[in-house]
């Protein structure tokens, strides 16, 4: 039961897939954050996106404004559902996870 509650929504994100991704990337007043780790962000990212790896989440989170939308990705959505868990936690009132993540672009 345990492992089951990986694949249920985190209360209060919202899932968007890498088609609508695409249509919002860039726009001022959010912040787009990359979640995976430093190696494999330098492998490959897509432009306009931080790197905050989701082990240094939490002690970074309170330079951003909790105030703005903030959309995380990773590989294939697993760790940037975790940061998203992270961030509403912290007290983030916008968060936006892309389901299936940079597999899915």
């Amino acid at each position: 039961m345990v492992c089951i509650s990986r694949f249920l929504p985190v209360k209060g994100v919202q899932n968007i897939n890498g088609k609508e991704l695409k249509s919002i990337v860039g726009k001022k007043g959010k912040y787009f954050i990359d979640v995976r780790t430093v190696g494999e962000y330098r492998g490959n990212h897509m432009k306009g996106f931080q790197n905050i790896p989701l082990n240094d989440l939490a002690s970074k989170a309170n330079q951003l404004d909790k105030n703005k939308e903030v959309i995380v990705i990773c590989q294939s959505g697993m760790r940037s559902k975790q940061a998203a868990k992270v961030l509403k936690k912290l007290g983030f009132q916008q968060v936006i996870n892309v389901s299936g993540g940079m597999n899915s672009l």
